[in-house]
C-alpha cells in the first residue's frame, strides 16, 4: 500500500466585515480638541468597517460631524471614505445621549434607519435611550465562498482520498462545494442601557427585535452595545427572566467573563453582542470576538486610557465574499 501524503491548500478564502461598538465616555468637542485622545479614537474606528459609537453628549451637535471630517481627511480620494448615521438626542429630562454609526462607504450602505418608538401600551418608555436601528446593505456579502484552507489526504500520485475543511465544517467531500450564508443585508440594534435598569432594558430588547422584524423584512440581526450586563447590574438570578437570554433563538457571542472595562480594578462584561437569524449566526465565527485594548496598543497608562474612555471597543467579524475583478 502506498503511503499517504498530507498537504494544505490555500483556496483564497473570504473577506469579512469588522463590526464594532465603542462607548466613548462623554464624547463631545473636548475630546476632539485633545489630539492624543482623538488619535486613539480615530485609530480605533479605522480598524473597523462599521463602528457604533455610544454616549455622544454634544448639545451643539458638532463633535460627531467633526470626527467624520477627521477620518475622511486621512484619505485623499475624491469620495469620502466614511459615511455616518446619527440619532436624535435621546433621554429623559435634561440628560441626553445619541447613537452614531460610522461605516466605510465602499463596503456598506444604509438602506434605512428606524427610531424605535418605545410606546408599547403595556410598557411605555421602557428605555432611557431607545435604540436607533440601522439596516445595512453590503455588496461584499451574500456570494459563494470557499474555505480559507483545505487539508488533503492523498496517495503518492496525488489522488485525493479525502479532504477536511479547516475551521469551517469537519468534512469536505471530494467533488462537492460549500456555500457561505447569504448575508445581503443586516440590521444592527444598538443599546446603551441605564445601569440601574439594565435587567429590564436587556429584556425589552426582545420586544425591539420583534417590532423591527415587523417593520422591515430582514431576518439578519445584530444586537450590540453597552448592556451594562455585569458587575452587579445584572444579578445571576435575573438572567432567567431576561427573554433575550432565555430564548434560544438568540445567540450570545460574548460570555459573562469577557472584560471590556479599562479599569484594572474591574473585570466586567459590560459590552455584548447578540445575533438572531440562522444565516446571520452562520456568518459570524464566535472566535472572531475581539476586545481592542487601546491602552496596550498605544502604551498608555490607565489614567491616560481613561481620558479616552472607560470602555474598550468590542468587535466581531461577519463573513463577506471576496470581490471579483
Amino acid at each position: 500500500m502506498k503511503p499517504a501524503v498530507f498537504f494544505l491548500l490555500s483556496l483564497g478564502g473570504a473577506l469579512s466585515l469588522k463590526i464594532c461598538s465603542f462607548n466613548i465616555r462623554s464624547f463631545g468637542e473636548r475630546k476632539i480638541l485633545k489630539q492624543d485622545v482623538l488619535n486613539v479614537i480615530l485609530e480605533s474606528i479605522m480598524r473597523c468597517d462599521i463602528m457604533l459609537i455610544m454616549e455622544i453628549k454634544d448639545v451643539k451637535g458638532q463633535a460627531f460631524p467633526q470626527l467624520i471630517n477627521h477620518l475622511n481627511r486621512k484619505f485623499h480620494g475624491q469620495k469620502h471614505e466614511y459615511g455616518y448615521a446619527i440619532s436624535q438626542r435621546l433621554g429623559r429630562k435634561s440628560y441626553k445621549e445619541q447613537y452614531g454609526f460610522i461605516y466605510r462607504r465602499k463596503l456598506v450602505s444604509v438602506k434605512s434607519v428606524y427610531q424605535y418608538p418605545d410606546t408599547q401600551p403595556e410598557d411605555i418608555d421602557a428605555f432611557a435611550r431607545e435604540p436607533f436601528v440601522v439596516w445595512f446593505s453590503s455588496p461584499t456579502t451574500g456570494k459563494k465562498k470557499q474555505p480559507d484552507f483545505l487539508f488533503c489526504l492523498c496517495d503518492n500520485n496525488i489522488n485525493i482520498i479525502n479532504t477536511i475543511v479547516m475551521g469551517v465544517f469537519p468534512m469536505w467531500q471530494h467533488g462537492s462545494f460549500f456555500y457561505a450564508a447569504e448575508i445581503k443585508d443586516f440590521v444592527i440594534i444598538p443599546i446603551h442601557t441605564t445601569p440601574e435598569a439594565a435587567v429590564k432594558e436587556i429584556d425589552e430588547l426582545h420586544d425591539v427585535h420583534r417590532n423591527v422584524s415587523q417593520h422591515w423584512q430582514s431576518k439578519n440581526f445584530i444586537i450590540m452595545g453597552d448592556f451594562n450586563a455585569a458587575c452587579g447590574y445584572v444579578p445571576k438570578k435575573e438572567w432567567r427572566n431576561i427573554r433575550l437570554r432565555s430564548d434560544s433563538s438568540y445567540v450570545w457571542l460574548t460570555d459573562d467573563k469577557l472584560d471590556t472595562s479599562v479599569k484594572e480594578s474591574t473585570r466586567c462584561a459590560y459590552d455584548r453582542v447578540v445575533l438572531h437569524g440562522k444565516a446571520m449566526i452562520q456568518a459570524v465565527k464566535p472566535e472572531s470576538v475581539e476586545v481592542y485594548d487601546f491602552k496596550d496598543a498605544f502604551g498608555l497608562t490607565e489614567q491616560e486610557a481613561l481620558t479616552v474612555s472607560d470602555h474598550f471597543p468590542l468587535c466581531i467579524n461577519v463573513n463577506a465574499a471576496r470581490r471579483k475583478g
